[in-house]
């Protein structure tokens, strides 16, 4: 659940979303979530996969996204980013020229100058989000975004171009984008963790870097695979008291069975949720206390697809209290 102090977070009145993480925590599906909650509370909403992997047109169970947008649920559009793409789209929309046919060598000269001036290539890739938003094309964007390392360079990247374009048409276009992402009522960044030490490291690391090198702002912290409280500390001591051998010889006697299995398992349990209560804890106590944490449980399943976009959306129906 949420912190007792926060009221619940209002990320629906956003327009658009960042979701990042480390590798592995489940960004992709809590992005998904995100999005079917969205289209569930009546908007429009358009997922973006950044990476380009399918991952998002997966949880959705729908076949490959492309750069441009495809409906995959009532509600709900997803769309892959391709930097080919979205440059032949910004110098159509944005500088009004003409794009015929391939850009190769376009592109190869766009990747030569990305390559020399920080923040070029991501321009591209923020600037699309932003567009979007600005155009009003949809209530709600979220974006399935790069793992935590990468994503602080894309929300830096408009000022990073203002700090090298001092006048001019870009400079004007870059100052739209920065007052989008740094509006804190448009747009949030929702980092996504789970309980062990790593992931919460990183976490924690993120959100200092994301205050002092960008101007956007966390709005949540989602924490995925949180165990749930099996026993009470009653019932943890008198499965302790039950591990003597002759208590487990008449355990086993009466089940029919070895009993040893059973009781070593009720002791991993408590073992892996006190482990993991220690990083939630810690990650409570460093987070600053504006930001709600979210907790998703864990769902025990390989299966992924339209079902676990949904368990994960019903269990953030209640953190939320939507």
């Amino acid at each position: 659940m949420t912190r007792a102090s926060e009221a619940p977070v209002g990320l629906f009145h956003r327009e658009l979303l960042f979701v990042t993480g480390k590798g592995g925590v489940g960004k992709t599906t809590v992005a998904a979530a995100l999005a079917q909650l969205g289209a569930e509370q009546g908007k429009r909403v358009l997922a973006c996969d950044i990476d380009a992997t399918g991952g998002l047109g997966a949880m959705f169970e729908s076949g490959p996204t492309r750069f441009t947008p495809s409906q995959v649920a009532p509600g709900i559009w997803v769309m892959s980013m391709d930097t080919e793409a979205s440059l032949r789209e910004y110098l159509k929309v944005n500088l009004r020229i003409p794009v015929t046919g391939r850009i190769g060598p376009l592109a190869r000269a766009f990747d030569f100058v990305a390559t020399a001036a920080p923040g070029v290539r991501e321009i591209l890739t923020v600037g699309k989000l932003c567009w979007e938003v600005r155009e009003r094309h949809f209530d709600l964007v979220v974006v399935d975004a790069p793992a935590s390392g990468h994503v602080v360079g894309q929300l830096g990247a408009p000022q990073a171009i203002n700090d090298l374009v001092k006048v001019g048409q870009i400079r004007s276009q870059t100052d739209w984008m920065i007052e989008i992402l740094s509006n804190p009522e448009r747009t949030g960044v929702v980092p996504v963790t789970t309980p062990e030490e790593m992931p919460v490291s990183e976490t924690l690391e993120l959100t200092d870097r994301i205050a002092r090198e960008t101007s956007a702002s966390v709005v949540a912290v989602v924490v995925n695979r949180v165990l749930p409280e099996l026993f009470t500390t009653r019932e943890e001591e008198v499965f302790e008291q039950l591990r003597t051998p002759s208590r487990t010889a008449v355990i086993s006697a009466v089940l029919g069975g070895d009993a040893s299995p059973v009781l070593e398992a009720a002791r991993l349990a408590v073992s892996m949720r006190r482990a993991r209560a220690l990083h939630l804890q810690r990650l409570e106590a460093r987070l600053d206390p504006a930001v709600p944490m979210l907790l998703v449980p864990y769902l025990f399943t390989r299966v992924g697809g339209l079902r676990s976009t949904r368990q994960v959306a019903s269990a953030l129906v209640d953190e939320l209290g939507l």
